[in-house]
C-alpha cells in the first residue's frame, strides 16, 4: 500500500513539474519571440512598410477594420504575449518558423497564411489577434 501510495504521489509531483516547465517555457518562449520581433519591426523601419501594405491593400485593410468594433472583454487574449503563447501552443514554434521563412522567401502568399492560421484557430481567436494587430499598428 505504501509503494502505491508513493508511487502516486511520485506520479502527480512529476506531472506539476511537467506542467510547469511547459507552462513557464512557452511563457518566456513567447516573451523572447515578442521582444525580438518588436525590436526588429522597430530597428529595421519595416513597421511603416507594413502599414502601407495594408492600407494599399484593400482586402488586408477589411480584414484588420473588423478589429475597430470588436467587443474586446469577450476575446481569449487581450496582449502580444497571451496571442504568443496561443499561437505557439495552437500551431507550434517550427511551423510558425516554417511559414515566416515561406512568406520572407516569397513562396507562401498571405491568402495561404489566413488560410492555414484560421484553420487552426477559433473565431475568438483570430479576432483578437486581429484586435491586437489594429492596436499594434495604430495605437489605438
Amino acid at each position: 500500500m505504501k509503494f502505491i501510495k508513493f508511487l502516486v504521489i511520485t506520479i502527480i509531483i512529476l506531472g506539476g513539474i511537467g506542467y510547469a516547465v511547459y507552462y513557464f517555457g512557452t511563457n518566456m518562449a513567447s516573451e523572447k519571440i515578442m521582444e525580438t520581433v518588436t525590436t526588429e519591426l522597430e530597428n529595421s523601419g519595416d513597421l511603416e512598410e507594413i502599414k502601407k501594405t495594408i492600407e494599399n491593400d484593400p482586402e488586408l485593410k477589411t480584414y484588420l477594420e473588423e478589429a475597430k468594433t470588436a467587443n474586446t472583454e469577450d476575446l481569449p487574449f487581450a496582449t502580444k504575449e497571451e496571442a504568443t503563447r496561443a499561437l505557439i501552443s495552437k500551431v507550434g514554434i517550427s511551423e510558425l518558423n516554417d511559414i515566416r521563412v515561406k512568406v520572407q522567401e516569397g513562396s507562401m502568399s498571405k491568402e495561404e497564411v489566413l488560410k492555414n492560421i484560421e484553420g487552426k484557430l477559433t473565431e475568438e481567436e483570430i479576432l483578437a489577434l486581429k484586435v491586437i494587430a489594429y492596436k499594434e499598428l495604430y495605437g489605438k
